[in-house]
């Protein structure tokens, strides 16, 4: 199938954490034979901040950041059989999704993916007149990075036909053991930008327990931190690319994972960097959300931290040996189960029973 993708970003990580999952997703997908052009605008500095050239295996439209650019780049939407708007590309998503709906063909399967499934519920709730609840029902199908039934039921209740929850994965090629990089040495690492509603978690699970600990080490990467104060014995990096981010994973003792408060209320959302971790045979930690033992065996795959107090009882009592067991057993997991070739069976199989029903039913 030809499949137009409108999304934030395929070629640059920065200020974009969606950047993974869309590269493991559509790489699988292309590999199964879907012909792929993304179309991203050029905003928040990321053509200058790429780190991935385009691919083989999708075809990449950078779009200025125009009324009149965004018409003409959802206006080639009319070509595809398959209409894909995920949420957060970062520039009139209103708009977009209004452009790229009108131009797609009638018989075309038309998806919205959203990658923050909480903030833009959240969003619905609150704004019974906001834009997207009228293209709802001209949308075949919802599909979401994460959240389980409690999304799923929150966008049938909104006038979704379908909506189906696609989870972060691992791409094996991209995040895979490394040797240990110096640059990166510490004894615990967090990876994450500084967002509003991650920033007291970060404080919780991250910073207090640094300050806790003064005989340890601590590496902080992302961006947004520089202005912030922090402990001494944590040494901010700021952005990580992600060519970096397996040496980045794996030689550090253990990282950290810190959902942002929506994703950790309402669970079933692993974010890639879940999955970038075990994928590099890293010793993870991740804080407490519902559903995490859909994904990881807490214990055995994941070490899970229900609060500060938690992690520092952690680091106090891993050893090497066991930070490296608990990686090992968490890569074996992901490569078993937590795949983006075994997503994209359900995503290729989602997309030809649409196509297939919305073309019988237009020929009846």
């Amino acid at each position: 199938m030809k499949i137009a993708f409108y999304g934030s970003s395929l070629l640059s990580s920065y200020w974009n954490g969606a950047a993974t999952y869309y590269r493991g997703l559509l790489r699988a997908l292309a590999a199964r034979g879907h012909d792929i052009t993304f179309y991203e605008p050029d905003a928040y500095g990321r053509q200058e901040n790429r780190d991935i050239e385009p691919p083989e295996w999708a075809k990449v439209v950078v779009w200025k950041a125009t009324p009149e650019a965004l018409r003409e780049a959802a206006a080639e939407a009319a070509g595809a059989d398959v209409v894909v708007k995920a949420s957060g590309v970062g520039y009139e998503d209103d708009a977009l999704l209004d452009a790229v709906l009108g131009a797609a063909r009638a018989d075309a399967v038309r998806i919205f993916w959203d990658v923050d499934a909480p903030a833009t519920l959240a969003e619905l709730r609150e704004k019974p007149d906001h834009p997207s609840h009228r293209q709802l029902d001209k949308l075949d199908l919802v599909l979401t990075y994460g959240g389980g039934d409690p999304v799923v039921e929150a966008y049938r209740a909104l006038g979704a036909r379908a909506c189906v929850p696609i989870y972060n994965a691992l791409d094996p090629e991209t995040h895979h053991p490394v040797p240990r990089d110096e640059r990166f040495a510490a004894s615990l690492g967090f990876l994450g930008n500084r967002l509003p509603d991650r920033e007291a978690r970060v404080e919780q699970f991250f910073l207090e327990p640094a300050a806790r600990l003064p005989e340890a080490s601590f590496l902080l990467g992302g961006s947004g931190w520089g202005d912030r104060p922090l402990p001494s014995n944590v040494r901010a990096i700021g952005h990580v690319g992600t060519r970096d981010h397996n040496a980045f994973n794996v030689t550090p003792k253990a990282v950290l994972n810190i959902n942002r408060a929506s994703m950790a209320e309402i669970g079933f959302s692993p974010p890639t960097r879940v999955f970038e971790a075990a994928g590099a045979g890293a010793c993870l930690i991740t804080d407490e959300w519902p559903g995490i033992d859909q994904f990881l065996k807490p214990g055995e795959e994941v070490v899970v931290a229900r609060d500060g107090t938690d992690v520092l009882d952690i680091m106090a009592e891993l050893s090497e040996e066991r930070a490296a067991a608990i990686g090992a057993a968490g890569l074996a997991r992901v490569l078993a189960e937590h795949t983006y070739e075994q997503r994209a069976v359900l995503v290729d199989a989602l997309l030809a029973n649409t196509l297939a029903k919305k073309r019988a039913g237009a020929a009846a």
